[in-house]
């Protein structure tokens, strides 16, 4: 990807090397309820987060932890979301948080283009980078979750010792790999916005763990999209170069449900899948990227 030399986003904590306690923060936050319809899924004008906020990771890893158990948090306010954060510095930072803010940059003037040909405003998210483990709307995480979005606060969290992982435990190199993963994430941000994941909060309350499922593997998948979404928009920019697309779909094949659940415990159990398979999540990145268009990111119709 041709990213050296391009505008910086401003929208940036950097968090790394805090010492966080072990308080849950406050959940909560804002949600969207923009009136925009992006490939289905949600519907604007939608109330604010029903009690809790909806937690979604690019992938759960096997550690134990899925980000959804972070919604059982109590009350004791931790660190505000800015709370000791600082900008990073306009020289000087380190190559991988300097290509993670050309990236959202990127993402930024796409999603400011798509709400404006609908008359409306692109709120841009904040993007955390931090070390081991932070704290955030949603409560607290650490890196083992992996890349995660927080609907609380509207901010995506990563700690960027995740795209090492990426490389050598998923054997999914390459920076447009780690691209992708930012895309999906502002994906979710886009969700919000226009109604997805208030929606899918709301729902599944009244759902089984396996119904939950089987819903987060569309909100998932539509994620995907967007960043296949994102992947077109970059080629129209000059960004990519060869063999960027590859790298992006062996990511998405690397992460499937169950190429994780195979490599992890030696089989995989459908019902459990919640981020798709490694089939779907290349169907639907490729849909975006082939389109260009948010409105073919529809997941919520008919089969996936």
């Amino acid at each position: 990807m041709k990213w050296r030399g391009r505008e910086r986003s401003s929208n940036i904590e950097d968090r790394r090397g805090q010492r966080i306690g072990g308080g849950l923060g406050g959940l909560g936050g804002r949600s969207g309820g923009i009136r925009i319809p992006m490939g289905g899924g949600g519907r604007g004008g939608i109330g604010g987060l029903i009690g809790i906020a909806v937690v979604l990771g690019f992938l759960w890893l096997a550690t134990g932890q899925n980000p959804l158990d972070m919604l059982a948090g109590g009350s004791s306010p931790g660190p505000s979301s800015g709370a000791s954060s600082t900008q990073l510095p306009a020289e000087g930072q380190d190559e991988l948080a300097d290509f993670v803010a050309v990236v959202i940059k990127e993402t930024e003037d796409l999603w400011s283009e798509q709400f404006a040909a609908l008359g409306e405003d692109y709120p841009e998210p904040k993007v955390v980078l931090f070390t081991d483990r932070v704290n955030s709307a949603c409560g607290m995480a650490d890196a083992s979750v992996g890349p995660f979005y927080c609907p609380g606060d509207s901010r995506v969290y990563i700690d960027l010792s995740f795209y090492d992982q990426l490389h050598r435990q998923f054997g999914a190199p390459g920076d447009f790999a780690q691209a992708y993963v930012l895309a999906h994430e502002i994906g979710h941000h886009v969700q919000n916005l226009t109604g997805v994941l208030p929606e899918f909060n709301r729902r599944r309350q009244a759902m089984s763990q396996e119904q939950a499922n089987a819903y987060s593997v569309r909100v998932e998948l539509q994620a995907d999209c967007y960043a296949g979404v994102w992947a077109s928009y970059a080629g129209q920019q000059n960004l990519l170069e060869s063999g960027d697309i590859e790298e992006a779909l062996n990511a998405a094949n690397q992460i499937g449900d169950d190429t994780l659940q195979k490599r992890m415990q030696g089989f995989a159990v459908p019902k459990t899948f919640n981020h798709g398979t490694s089939a779907q999540r290349k169907t639907w990145f490729e849909r975006g990227y082939r389109t260009g268009d948010p409105g073919a990111c529809d997941t919520f119709s008919g089969n996936i």
